[in-house]
């Protein structure tokens, strides 16, 4: 989804202060695309659950406005709003068939006998539960009940669908199956949808675009690989996936590269900041771009006598695709290194006590000032 479409949800220097110092909203302003999967991402507290309910109509902005394709929906009630919400709870009707339940909203807004037929009838087609529709939800696996609400939901065709960790009731496995279910069945009706998740990787797998949130606030909005790879600040870095931080300074810093000493090593990197001098600094390495070895590294072509550490392997976990190797550096700090296991078995297998070293390109880091 490009973000240069006109934005068809445009949220508004939006606060939300429920007195007493609790300003659970703090001056949000997002613009969504039409067609859009958008995704509040964040640890329970930012705020991301009450904007979504101000998007709703659940709870009303103390300052600042939310439009949707054009119109303020300052003052309308939920259930005035062409919004439907989903909720992690799902809230089916437990006495009535997954065809009622699919049908309840549509029978509300009195329309027409024949109509509900029809739509129900492309809900329970669209999410591939028609030999289900007698059944109630007890009958029904997670999964399947999942679908039921979701189909609900879009039944009514909202302009806006809102998701409240839609996936949080089911297990791993079936969250991971139904991630990608979910998102074709949306992007299908082409419905807009703001989602919020303290799961990072449904975020990743589901948004076309994300807004990391802490203490009411939005730090960061970007593509899943714009906030993995490049992270506007160390709380994004440290909150999206594994990463080692390195504190260190500034002693260098040219248009296309710049130089930071840490503890343990100096690292050269493959960009400037605009930074002074002797400024403090925090570089970040993912994991699984650093290169681990028994040996020192031999072709340093990039950056001689940079990105590199010697250490001790003081623990490791394996997981199958890959390993989690943690090497303790002389001063004390460990540097988290991620391997992929592509052969069975390796000659010279890294073990506990091991030493060895850590490297990599000058491209692996991203310099934080914040």
């Amino acid at each position: 989804m490009s973000v240069a479409q006109p934005a068809y949800l445009q949220i508004q220097d939006v606060v939300k202060d429920f007195g007493g110092g609790a300003v659970a909203v703090n001056h949000v302003s997002i613009d969504i695309a039409k067609g859009e999967i958008f995704a509040l991402l964040g640890s329970s507290g930012c705020g991301k659950t009450t904007l979504l309910r101000m998007l709703a109509g659940f709870e009303t902005p103390t300052f600042g406005r939310i439009v949707l394709d054009g119109r303020d929906l300052a003052g309308l009630p939920p259930y005035d709003r062409p919004i439907n919400m989903m909720f992690q709870s799902y809230a089916l009707f437990p006495h009535l068939s997954v065809w009622d339940n699919i049908a309840f909203g549509l029978r509300r807004d009195r329309m027409p006998a024949a109509q509900v037929d029809e739509r129900v009838e492309a809900m329970l087609k669209l999410v591939q539960l028609g030999k289900y529709a007698k059944r109630k939800p007890h009958q029904l696996s997670g999964g399947q009940q999942q679908r039921v609400a979701l189909a609900r939901s879009l039944a009514k065709r909202p302009q806006l669908l809102l998701l409240d960790e839609p996936l949080g009731a089911l297990d791993k496995k079936l969250r991971e199956e139904t991630q990608i279910e979910l998102v074709n069945i949306i992007e299908e009706v082409g419905v807009t949808c703001v989602m919020v998740t303290h799961d990072q990787e449904e975020a990743m797998t589901m948004a076309s675009r994300i807004a990391i949130m802490s203490e009411g606030k939005v730090l960061q909005v970007g593509a899943p690989a714009d906030i993995y790879e490049t992270p506007a600040t160390r709380f994004v870095a440290d909150f999206i996936g594994n990463v080692n931080l390195m504190d260190g300074t500034l002693v260098q810093d040219e248009a296309d590269h710049c130089v930071v000493e840490c503890q343990d090593l100096t690292h050269y990197v493959g960009h400037g900041i605009t930074g002074t001098r002797g400024m403090s600094v925090t570089v970040a390495v993912r994991p699984e771009k650093i290169h681990l070895s028994r040996h020192a590294p031999t072709n340093e072509d990039e950056a001689p006598g940079y990105n590199r550490a010697r250490g001790v392997v003081k623990n490791l976990s394996y997981f199958g695709s890959f390993t989690v190797y943690h090497l303790e550096l002389p001063s004390g700090r460990v540097l988290k290194i991620s391997q992929n296991n592509t052969q069975r078995h390796r000659e010279h297998e890294l073990t506990w006590g091991s030493e060895a070293w850590a490297h990599w390109s000058r491209q692996s880091q991203v310099v934080l000032t914040q």
